[in-house]
């Protein structure tokens, strides 16, 4: 591991040598020789991480190279914003320079004396390597040629494969009785098992089963884990067995907090609901959340809960029906393994080598003793692996593996799984065991966004420039979503939600097992700590992970992540506890989401005394209770590339802001929707992604021309960003509009010198607030994005372009409020590529009264959506539209008599979804009402009101 982080710093040092020549004038040449001596020491890395288990001398050794590596960045970079700064301001700046020549040049020594001291230490920890019998191992392979291999396998596994389902159908079956059928009465029904036994995967299963739903009238689902808020949980699962609108939403949010259970109770006595309460650890909790189950005798709710603990079950319900899922066998095994390590070899690999590697799969899967996590991550991780030597290298190790288990006191249950989890994290190469360990930062059971991930470790340097300096096309970005594709296919990481078009990845998560894995690998490497806030302001402590006998107080630490509740007295460890060279903090909230600390004046600690960070996290704090005033000591957080305020209700957007010259992303949408920012914006040149409130204010206009690099942004006005400055932006993808000021006298001039830009646009979003005369500009801004992939259109729009039926890359479509004329469907649906479309609330002019989709249209449309569409009252789908769809919702359009009698033709659609619609047309649908006959094919129908 420690290979893994000195490759980065190095690749990071490398950076500032080529990029920053002028800048290191004075200290260059130490800078050069201990990146020299790091490259030199690299080599020798693999062989130490191997000889450090059973050496405490060479731990040390590694763990001061991976300190010196990272003090000799920090010193590098804290060199360069010190002089460059000095360099910028035109002749004002020179005279003040020349006034405090003195000072910069004592600065400038005292730096540079930093730097010569940690050159020195690099060179003498080189010098050591004989000392500890560390051997030279070096890769065949250039950069350039893993870049190009690593290319290779993802077009040889483009595919993400799906957690296989092998060997549950009897589960599922059993279970799904125990539910629905009358002469079984349990209120609550149990699944219990060690962790990686299959828990939550057949409780899905249930979940999604047609009998299920057919029977029940509403669903909840939600993950409980080991940290939670009792008033989080019973809201989630009120809200999902609701499907409230957004108005209901906000009620139910300022209910108090003994109102939920009440009304939650009273629900399971009107309605037959089913709740899934997924991975609950102990009886405690059970008994936090009693009070919102508590029904009467004859009530036809039911309660389906996952737990590892057996005596948590029985608390539950003595009655209830408790389910252990059967191990897999040996055949069951091999089937799960085959999926996903032999799909696709036989056909192109010698039949001999096929059969060896059979022969080797068998044996190791028998040491996964039928538990589906273990033979998932075995199999994730020789689906990778092309030659029986590779195979045979893997099978030597198992048993090795397996005694490191036993010499950690592992019962026999547990170490069947924990040695794969170990062999798999060990095989990952060194780019992706970084990426692995900093999904360490995220809450057990958190659905961690790709953007903001992917983001994250852009800013600590996980992804280096040199691909691109090499000539690849790649952005950083998508070398970063590869990299996460890869952590996928290797099955240490799992995919949460996918796209409308199921192509791209949303979310993932983590099983708790590998969190552990986690955890402890990044507790061993010091490579990061999660400490939780405490009571009566006593010391904080690092949190173990579940399997993990002590907790060690924090050290010298780079990485911090910290979970909060509301009683907090002390929200971040004092300066003492975490030392002075903390590079990424993330907060986290009770739900990450509208969270408050118990006394407004504990914010400020939050933000203080931070100099060398690089990432800072503070997402959903203030709600709509309190607005937050960010404290000056941002503005000295001089080397932060990643700043994300989302969702949190921040009172202004403060001009030391702009000091922050080295940010990459920030996403300022916070929730003050009137807010004042000042044009500092432009100093941020090096910014790639930028996310700003909804509405705002600016005195004059805001000027955006310097950021060459943006790649995001969101969200621009008419009124106060100058739209000329969009032809400076030439690698902007993502474009965020916001028309609310008329633009059409110079509009035409701005497209054309924008033409360049807006034709690289790859996903585009428009807002008008000016009314109906506004409707021709939209059109003309969209004639000139032809290379789209994804469209949002939401206020008056009247026509779409004339070549919009063309757009062979547009893949989603989400259109709102457009006044549309009712032949624009006729554009619509020639669409070639569609796979995506959302029609909501005034899509068409008021008279629109029919919509018809004809034959042939829409030829590769997979998901649609209709929302609040009160105007239409029939809807015509004839034989040949939409032949490969495959989900639809239908929500609020209280107009429509009736479905379609052509869904009776769409053989691929497997769901049906139905919200508040009038309970005459929802009857209709049911068993023996007159419309069963259109949808009686869909495997999943669900209605809910």
């Amino acid at each position: 591991m420690a290979e893994a982080v000195v490759f980065f710093l190095v690749e990071r040092v490398g950076d500032y040598i080529i990029q920053e020549g002028r800048p290191l004038f004075g200290v260059g040449n130490q800078v050069r020789r201990a990146h020299r001596d790091l490259v030199f020491i690299k080599g020798f890395l693999k062989d130490a991480d191997a000889k450090r288990r059973d050496s405490e001398a060479i731990r040390t050794f590694v763990a001061e190279i991976r300190d010196a590596a990272y003090d000799l960045e920090n010193v590098i970079e804290a060199f360069v914003l010190k002089v460059d700064s000095k360099r910028k301001g035109g002749i004002k700046n020179v005279l003040k320079r020349l006034g405090c020549i003195f000072v910069e040049g004592v600065r400038r020594y005292k730096i540079g004396s930093e730097i010569g001291v940690i050159t020195i230490t690099i060179s003498d920890l080189k010098q050591n390597l004989q000392t500890y019998g560390i051997k030279e191992i070096r890769d065949s392979s250039t950069s350039l040629q893993l870049c190009e291999g690593q290319q290779l396998l993802r077009r040889t596994y483009t595919h993400v494969i799906d957690r296989n389902v092998v060997g549950l159908e009897d589960s599922v079956h059993e279970l799904v009785g125990h539910l629905v059928k009358e002469e079984h009465r349990h209120r609550v029904v149990s699944i219990i098992g060690m962790g990686g036994s299959g828990k939550t995967t057949i409780a899905k299963q249930v979940y999604h089963h047609k009998e299920v739903t057919d029977h029940f009238d509403c669903l909840a689902w939600v993950c409980i884990s080991q940290q939670y808020q009792v008033r989080d949980v019973l809201e989630r699962i009120y809200v999902k067995l609701l499907c409230p609108t957004k108005e209901e939403r906000d009620e139910i949010a300022k209910l108090k907090d003994d109102e939920i259970p009440g009304r939650l109770s009273r629900l399971q006595n009107e309605k037959k609901c089913l709740i899934v309460l997924d991975d609950i650890w102990k009886r405690e909790t059970w008994d936090f959340l009693n009070a919102a189950f508590e029904c009467d005798e004859d009530s036809k709710s039911r309660i389906l809960l996952t737990t590892r603990n057996e005596q948590v079950a029985s608390h539950a319900d003595d009655n209830g029906f408790h389910y252990r899922p059967p191990p897999l066998n040996e055949s069951e095994s091999w089937k799960l393994f085959e999926k996903i390590a032999m799909s696709g070899r036989k056909a192109g690999i010698d039949a001999e080598v096929c059969t060896k590697m059979e022969e080797l799969g068998k044996e190791m899967v028998q040491h996964c003793r039928g538990l589906p996590l273990a033979v998932i991550v075995l199999a994730g991780l020789l689906a990778r692996k092309n030659t029986v030597k590779d195979w045979v290298t893997i099978q030597e190790n198992v048993g090795v593996y397996i005694s490191r288990g036993i010499d950690r006191h592992e019962s026999e249950e547990h170490a069947s799984v924990s040695w794969v989890l170990a062999l798999s994290y060990d095989d990952l190469p060194y780019h992706l065991k970084t990426c692995f360990l900093y999904l360490g930062h995220f809450p057990e059971d958190h659905e961690i966004r790709v953007k903001s991930l992917t983001r994250l470790w852009i800013a600590e340097g996980f992804i280096s420039l040199t691909q691109q300096r090499q000539g690849s096309r790649e952005t950083m970005e998508d070398e970063a979503y590869n990299w996460l594709n890869e952590l996928v296919e290797r099955s240490v990481i799992q995919v949460g939600e996918r796209s409308s078009t199921f192509e791209n990845i949303k979310t993932c998560r983590m099983h708790d097992l590998l969190q552990d894995l986690c955890l402890r690998k990044a507790k061993e490497e010091n490579f990061l700590q999660v400490v939780k806030g405490s009571h009566k302001n006593e010391a904080m402590h690092a949190v173990s992970s579940s399997t993990a006998t002590d907790v060690s107080p924090m050290s010298k630490i780079r990485r911090l992540a910290i979970y909060l509740d509301e009683n907090d007295d002390k929200l971040v460890p004092s300066r003492k506890e975490r030392g002075g060279q903390l590079r990424s903090l993330l907060y986290f909230g009770p739900n990450d989401n509208n969270w408050l600390p118990k006394r407004k004046e504990l914010i400020p600690s939050m933000f203080k005394d931070f100099k060398l960070l690089r990432v800072l996290r503070v997402e959903g704090m203030g709600g709509w209770k309190i607005k937050i005033e960010l404290p000056r000591e941002i503005g000295n957080m001089v080397h932060l590339r990643f700043l994300s305020l989302r969702r949190s209700n921040i009172k202004s957007f403060p001009p030391f802001l702009g000091n922050l010259i080295c940010l990459q992303t920030l996403d300022f949408c916070v929730t003050d929707g009137d807010m004042f920012i000042p044009n500092v914006i432009c100093k941020m040149n090096k910014l790639r992604h930028l996310y700003l409130p909804w509405s705002y204010r600016a005195r004059g206009k805001l000027q955006l021309s310097t950021l060459g690099d943006l790649q995001t942004l969101n969200s621009v006005s008419s009124r106060y960003c100058d739209l000329n400055d969009l032809a400076k932006l030439g690698n902007l993808r993502k474009l965020r509009i916001r028309l609310s000021s008329s633009q059409s006298k110079i509009l035409e001039k701005i497209l054309d010198a924008a033409g360049c830009v807006l034709n690289g646009i790859r996903s585009l979003s428009l807002r008008s607030d000016v009314g109906m005369e506004s409707g021709a500009e939209v059109s003309q801004i969209v004639a000139r994005c032809g290379q789209i992939y994804k469209l949002t259109l939401s206020g008056p729009t009247l026509e779409l372009p004339k070549e919009f039926h063309s757009y062979s890359n547009l893949t989603k479509l989400f259109l709102s409020g457009c006044g549309l004329k009712d032949n624009q469907v006729a554009i619509l649906e020639r669409l070639p590529n569609l796979k995506s479309l959302r029609l909501w609330r005034n899509v068409f002019e008021e008279n629109t009264k029919v919509l018809i989709f004809s034959a042939g249209s829409f030829p590769r449309l997979q998901f649609l959506s209709l929302w609040y569409l009160e105007g239409i009252t029939e809807w015509r789908v004839e034989e040949g539209a939409m032949p490969c769809l495959c989900k639809l919702c239908i929500d609020s359009c209280r107009g429509l008599r009736t479905v379609p009698d052509g869904l009776r033709h769409l053989t691929t659609l497997k769901e049906l979804k139905i919200e508040r619609m009038p309970k005459l047309f929802c009857s209709k649908l049911e068993e023996g009402g007159e419309d069963f006959h259109k949808v009686q094919h869909i495997p999943s129908l669900i209605m809910a009101q």
